[in-house]
């Protein structure tokens, strides 16, 4: 992609009814009922056109805010609202859009019932149109290089004929095809995305509310690093796991309470690789010589805290290898969050994860301060 600036479907469409004489615009349109300039996603743009710039996309032009909108997946979905968005139209993997957290958080609900997965045995480009969003909060990168089918053209076709895209890969940094182009955080991402909404008042609370809650963390985290757990991260997909993905900690927002919260990666100093690198795998008996203090199980975030218990650690407490864990003996078996998170998952997450290494019981940041900021009363 190129950093070149692309005219959005409104564009195209501001245009062609000029020329038939006028009519109301489809899609991106500036919020009604608003005389001071501003807009229901609480930004400044008064139904003027604007620009952001991000890579890999370059700048890219809005006629006003989109409202009907298509993301990459769960952490950008989150972002969405956090600003006060509607949900949006489809995700990579409905599978991996885990709403169960927003329970944490009074007057914010999300229905996902009527979300569709892009990826469906592939991602069929006839989808976009049927979806006929105003924007994608897609890494058009990943969407050529995760999935045969898609080249250039498609994506210029989607982006010229229906809406551009706008998003950066951010929840791993092991793709090779991002390596030319950076990484953002997930508060450098959630702030572009504020910019498209023209959220930035939204996006500035949270950013305050962020930055309380990492200085909570500092009081937790023990100084001494000798005192910290280490922590062996991986992806179990049955109930009765026997192999499993080790995740190295990385720099990727899918790891981010787990760096918040200063534990020492189990596999850093051992030769295990990251599955991203490797697609290698770990048993209970290369578990065993490692012997992680807490072991930390992704592919499981759609079961509560019990059903966890009685299906993964049931099985691996009668298992004749994993039940020597020291782990498993000491009851230090736990989810290990999703792949995907945003600025209220991850609050809800360092939260939850903070009880898991450091048996921390409280309340860590505001719930009802959470929701005023979703719901715009602040």
């Amino acid at each position: 992609m190129t950093d070149q600036t692309r005219p959005t479907r409104r564009s195209v469409l501001r245009v062609s009814a000029a020329v038939a004489g006028g009519g109301a615009l489809a899609g991106c349109t500036s919020i009604p009922g608003s005389d001071d300039g501003s807009n229901e996603a609480g930004g400044d743009s008064g139904g003027d056109s604007y620009s952001v710039t991000m890579e890999p996309v370059g700048t890219v032009e809005f006629d006003g805010v989109p409202e009907t909108w298509v993301a990459n997946n769960a952490s950008w979905a989150d972002m969405g609202t956090a600003l006060g968005r509607e949900p949006p139209a489809a995700v990579w993997m409905t599978s991996r859009y885990h709403t169960r957290y927003y329970d944490e958080i009074p007057d914010v609900e999300v229905d996902t019932e009527d979300v569709v997965a892009l990826y469906q045995d592939g991602v069929d480009k006839e989808r976009f149109y049927e979806l006929n969003a105003d924007v994608h909060v897609i890494d058009p990168n990943f969407l050529m290089n995760r999935f045969k089918g898609w080249d250039e053209s498609d994506i210029e076709e989607v982006g010229d004929r229906i809406a551009p895209f706008f998003g950066n890969s951010i929840f791993s940094t092991g793709y090779e095809w991002h390596q030319d182009y950076p990484y953002l955080s997930l508060y450098e991402a959630f702030g572009k995305l504020a910019e498209v909404f023209q959220a930035t008042d939204r996006y500035d609370a949270f950013v305050d509310l962020h930055d309380e809650f990492q200085a909570s963390l500092d009081e937790i985290v023990p100084e001494d690093e000798s005192e910290r757990p280490t922590v062996a991260i991986m992806w179990a997909g049955s109930d009765e796991p026997e192999e499993f993905s080790p995740y190295l900690i990385g720099e990727g927002t899918s790891f981010k309470q787990w760096r918040d919260l200063g534990v020492r990666d189990a596999f850093a100093e051992t030769d295990v690789r990251d599955f991203h690198s490797s697609r290698g795998s770990v048993d209970y008996e290369t578990l065993l010589e490692i012997d992680p203090d807490v072991l930390l199980f992704r592919g499981h975030e759609a079961k509560t805290r019990e059903e966890f218990q009685d299906t993964v650690v049931a099985f691996m407490e009668d298992h004749d290898v994993a039940s020597d864990l020291a782990a498993v003996q000491s009851g230090d078996v736990y989810r290990g969050g999703p792949l995907y998170q945003g600025p209220i998952t991850n609050l809800v997450l360092t939260e939850r994860a903070a009880g898991q290494v450091y048996g921390v019981d409280e309340e860590l940041f505001d719930r009802q301060q959470v929701a005023d900021i979703v719901n715009g009363d602040f």
